[in-house]
């Protein structure tokens, strides 16, 4: 059961702005299994160009997040909130000639968040008035990023909660400079600035100095030497409670929950506990069809998109197969199109078999389609076919002692609290 505060924003329907095509460019095969499947339907009740708020978000991740894996997500989910790799404000102003490559996406991809990345004001407010070309649906500023080449040689990223003041002058020059609502991805603290009054502070701060009424809370705090990104994700303790915390604390601002949730069931935990909205990561990548198959019936109460992962496949294949070399030779290439794909069959009978004749495969195949052909035989047609499913959970409970290990109140919002500009109620 969604809690009452998610149903109340159901109706409240976001308007979708014109896309960038590139993609379908010719018609696609059919897969040597699929004969008469038709590509996954919009399984929508909404007006065509409207979508649902941000209950649920795809993480931004380096590497990964990709055109074509939000591609293949869009695909399994249609009311998923999507967000980009992070793209540094420097890239964009120094490469607005060639912005196609880096902020070009189909126009199916909405509702879709661009994440930049940056320390200097005036190339952050250039690189958002270019961005604002692409229509994306909101703007994010990482804060959160621990990566020695983002946060150390790089001042920004997680660093960046080291000056609130900063981040305040950011976001206001972000904001100035588009037209859709904007939000911080943070963490919950930095080094030994990890104190729940430290990151009210910093909260306090950007929301009295930008239009910023929606926060992501990455619920580790950043360990800025000695310690890489996925270590960054393991040592400091998960502080759940900081979150909470920060719904008590706010009332006025929205937060997303992110940072340690790998099923289904522990998204459900977390907004019967009332988390405003969750944002997934890892196990969105590493285990797609189980976590975003569940997230239109579970989180959004709509139809599920895709009847099953054969269907879904020959739909990414028109896609992929229709912008092999789009940027020129191996750009991109049958490997970087494969490269979501592997993980589609987590933990099933013959995954290990197909991802081995995937990297036999990938040496010589020229085309999406072929190496479909030649691998899938690996997976037997009942999981090929098979709708996603949910298993009995046993983690109902997740979040049940959280309000017991709350941090006392921010005292600072005792007498007041913030208004909610008109710019940002769509992304709330």
């Amino acid at each position: 059961m969604r809690s009452a505060a998610w149903h109340a924003l159901l109706p409240s329907l976001v308007p979708a702005k014109p896309g960038i095509f590139f993609l379908r460019s010719r018609p696609g095969r059919f897969l040597s299994h699929a004969h008469g499947l038709r590509p996954c339907g919009a399984a929508s009740s909404l007006p065509p160009g409207e979508y649902l708020p941000p209950l649920f978000s795809v993480a931004p991740m380096m590497d990964w997040t990709d055109n074509h894996y939000r591609t293949l997500a869009r695909l399994i989910s249609r009311h998923a909130w999507l967000y980009t790799e992070m793209v540094v404000a420097e890239t964009i102003v120094h490469q607005k000639d060639k912005l196609d490559r880096f902020l070009a996406f189909p126009a199916e991809q909405h509702p879709i968040v661009l994440q930049i990345g940056g320390s200097n004001l005036d190339n952050l407010a250039k690189a958002t008035e270019l961005a604002s070309g692409y229509a994306y649906d909101e703007i994010n500023l990482n804060c959160g990023c621990p990566s020695g080449k983002v946060a150390g040689h790089g001042c920004f990223g997680a660093r960046l909660m080291y000056d609130p003041e900063f981040v305040g002058d950011a976001m206001s020059a972000i904001a100035a400079n588009c037209d859709v609502p904007v939000s911080v991805k943070c963490r919950i603290g930095v080094d030994d600035r990890d104190s729940y009054e430290e990151l009210c502070t910093f909260v306090d701060k950007v929301v009295s100095k930008s239009p910023t009424r929606h926060f992501i809370i990455h619920a580790w705090k950043a360990l800025l030497s000695g310690l890489s990104p996925a270590e960054n994700r393991k040592v400091p303790p998960l502080k759940y409670e900081y979150y909470y915390a920060l719904l008590r604390d706010f009332p006025e601002v929205h937060f997303t929950l992110n940072g340690g949730l790998t099923t289904i069931e522990q998204v459900s935990a977390s907004v019967r506990q009332g988390a405003h909205q969750v944002m997934v990561g890892r196990a969105a990548y590493n285990n797609p069809w189980n976590m975003l198959g569940h997230v239109d019936s579970e989180i959004y109460g709509m139809p599920t998109r895709c009847s099953s992962r054969r269907q879904m496949l020959e739909s990414y294949q028109v896609y992929g197969d229709s912008i092999i070399g789009q940027y020129g030779i191996s750009r991109p290439n049958v490997r970087q199109l494969v490269k979501p794909v592997l993980h589609l069959f987590h933990s099933e009978p013959g995954n290990s078999l197909w991802k081995r004749k995937a990297d036999s495969t990938l040496r010589h195949c020229k085309t999406l389609a072929q190496f479909l052909e030649e691998t899938l035989d690996a997976i037997p047609d009942s999981i090929l076919d098979a709708p996603v499913l949910r298993e009995p959970s046993r983690e109902q409970d997740y979040f049940a002692h959280v309000d017991s290990l709350l941090p006392p109140r921010y005292a600072k919002l005792a007498h007041g609290s913030y208004e909610s500009p008109a710019l940002v109620t769509a992304s709330s």
